[in-house]
């Protein structure tokens, strides 16, 4: 299960306690203060990584703490400051702070992003002892860690997105494409969240068929366009063999500019799958009506592997342009 977007609590660790201490040993019996300082909290980072396609690990981990330091003890022994704790993120993971509505964006793989400043060390008595005070009797408390209830979003869950209407082929092109192995099936909405596989370094994700009213919540509903919002470029897959392909074109794009007109501006490859079930006049009377919309039409079968070569050089074509 595609998971976009999560709830998440995380708190850095507490600073450990200042001890209040006395030295005691066969010689000395009333020594004086000789308590050491708690050691500082951990923090907590994010940091991007390319390993990591969507937040799932947060779906059933909804607080996270760092750990906290050690309390000093007697001999003058500081406690050991606490590891800090680096959380790993997809790139485009947008973290908003519920409490300050401060925004952070995941955008590289090198910078560790302080997100909650762990507690310090309180100090110890020995700290304390002055002129006029020889024998403090008290210690400094370790500070709290910080503490922080954060909303995390996906802002892209892949490169390239597969769409179209049910049953286009989407999910077999998915399987042949990359290594991922989702629900197949000749009905209707066989899948129903985003599939994630990858072609080389490239996301391609399986996107769940659109119908006409998707927009207003019908079929599957806006939460599928949404993740459309959430990809680079687009492969509309259409079958080969349908009649009226201007329509079934149109009615997606229909969907997209009721939703966010911003979908009509993505890079988009139009593909006619299935063309080893359909006849050769139909699949080229099907290209020719398609190539007037101004975008790059291709043919492919998941059985004819010099089509998905064409797909890929393809894609590797728009992908490569600056502005994606």
């Amino acid at each position: 299960m595609l998971v976009d977007n999560i709830g998440l609590i995380i708190k850095a660790g507490n600073g450990g306690d200042g001890a209040a201490t006395f030295l005691r040993n066969e010689t000395t019996a009333k020594g004086g203060p000789d308590g050491g300082n708690g050691g500082n909290g951990g923090n907590i980072y994010f940091q991007g990584s390319t390993n990591i396609n969507d937040l799932r690990e947060f779906r059933f981990k909804k607080r996270i703490e760092a750990l906290s330091g050690i309390p000093g003890k007697n001999k003058k022994l500081f406690g050991k400051n606490a590891e800090n704790l680096t959380i790993y993120l997809p790139l485009s993971t947008r973290v908003t702070d519920i409490a300050s509505g401060r925004i952070i964006e995941i955008i590289d793989t090198t910078t560790p992003i302080l997100i909650a400043k762990g507690g310090k060390g309180g100090r110890g008595n020995t700290e304390f002892k002055s002129a006029t005070n020889q024998a403090p009797r008290y210690a400094e408390k370790g500070t709290l860690g910080e503490e922080k209830k954060l909303f995390l979003e996906l802002r892209m869950i892949a490169d390239i997105g597969l769409i179209g209407l049910p049953n286009a082929g989407k999910s077999s092109l998915l399987s042949v494409l990359t290594n991922a192995t989702p629900k197949i099936g000749a009905y209707a909405f066989t899948t129903l969240e985003p599939n994630i596989g990858m072609l080389g370094k490239h996301a391609i994700a399986d996107i769940p068929g659109l119908i006409e009213g998707a927009s207003k919540g019908k079929g599957l509903g806006v939460e599928f366009l949404k993740h459309i919002e959430k990809t680079k470029v687009l492969v509309h897959c259409i079958d080969s063999s349908m009649e009226d392909v201007q329509k079934i074109y149109s009615t997606v794009r229909n969907e997209f500019e009721q939703y966010n007109t911003s979908l009509l501006d993505k890079p988009e490859i139009i593909l006619f799958t299935k063309t080893d079930l359909a006849n050769k006049d139909q699949i080229k009377k099907n290209v020719k009506i398609l190539e007037k919309e101004n975008r790059k039409v291709l043919t492919a079968s998941i059985y004819q592997p010099e089509t998905l070569e064409t797909l890929k050089l393809a894609l590797k074509e728009v992908l490569s342009q600056p502005s994606h």
